[in-house]
C-alpha cells in the first residue's frame, strides 16, 4: 500500500501535519516526545500505520521544538499549546477526536485535559513517562484522577520510564485501559512494535465510536 503524504497545516498557531486516509473513522491529535519533533521517523511511521488502520492523525509541535530549543516548555506553556492545537484540530473535522501522544506529549495532553476538558472522546498515551529512568515514582500521574473520560495506555515491558507494577494500579484507578507490548522499550524500537501500536489504537477506538 503506498504511503500517503501528510499536509502541512497550522494548528492553533503551531506547526502541524494532517494525514486523513480515505474512510477515516477518527482523528488522533498526536503530540511528540521531549527529544524529537513531529517529523521524527517514529512519528511518521506511527502516523502511516494508523492511516492504514483508517485512523487520521494531526501531528503538531510544541513551541520549544518549533523554535529549535533543546529544553522543553514549562508545563503551563505546554498545556496551553495542547489546548490550542487540539481545539484547532477538532474544528477542522467532523470525525470523533482523540488526543495524546508520545511520552512527554501524552503527559502534557493529560495535564491540559485534567485542568479543563479538551474537546475529545478520550486520551491515548504512547509510552506514558511515569517517572525518570531508574527513579520509580508516581507523582507524574497525580493529575490523572482529574482527567475525565476513556484513556488508553500503550506501554512496553522494557520501558525504563514506566514501572508496570506502579502503572497498573494507576490505570485501574483511572478507569483506563492498558495494552502491554512484550519486549518493547520506551521508544518502541523493536520491529513490529509500531504495527502493534496502530492495531491496538484502532481496536480501542472501535469500541468508542460507531464505525460506518
Amino acid at each position: 500500500m503506498p504511503r500517503a503524504s501528510p499536509k502541512a497545516i497550522d494548528l492553533g498557531g503551531h506547526p502541524g501535519l494532517w494525514l486523513v486516509p480515505r474512510d477515516a473513522i477518527a482523528l488522533y491529535v498526536l503530540a511528540h516526545g521531549a527529544g524529537a519533533g513531529m517529523r521524527h521517523a517514529f512519528m511518521e511511521e506511527l502516523a502511516q500505520a494508523l492511516a492504514a488502520q483508517q485512523v487520521a492523525t494531526a501531528r503538531w509541535e510544541f513551541p520549544y521544538m518549533a523554535a529549535g530549543k533543546g529544553r522543553v516548555d514549562k508545563p503551563e506553556l505546554a498545556e496551553r499549546a495542547v489546548r490550542e492545537a487540539v481545539t484547532a484540530a477538532a474544528k477542522r473535522t467532523k470525525l470523533p477526536v482523540f488526543a495524546g501522544g508520545k511520552s512527554f506529549g501524552g503527559r502534557m495532553t493529560s495535564r491540559a485535559h485534567a485542568a479543563e476538558a479538551l474537546p475529545v472522546r478520550g486520551l491515548i498515551f504512547v509510552g506514558f513517562p511515569l517517572h525518570p529512568a531508574k527513579q520509580p515514582a508516581v507523582e507524574r500521574a497525580a493529575h490523572l484522577s482529574k482527567a475525565m473520560g476513556p484513556m488508553l495506555f500503550l506501554q512496553g515491558t522494557r520501558d525504563d520510564l514506566a514501572d508496570l507494577t506502579l502503572l497498573r494500579p494507576i490505570v485501574k484507578r483511572s478507569g483506563g485501559d492498558l495494552h502491554v507490548i512484550d519486549g518493547a522499550d520506551h521508544g518502541f524500537t523493536r520491529s513490529g512494535n509500531v504495527a502493534e501500536l496502530a492495531s491496538a489504537i484502532r481496536s480501542w477506538i472501535d469500541r468508542r465510536v460507531a464505525v460506518r
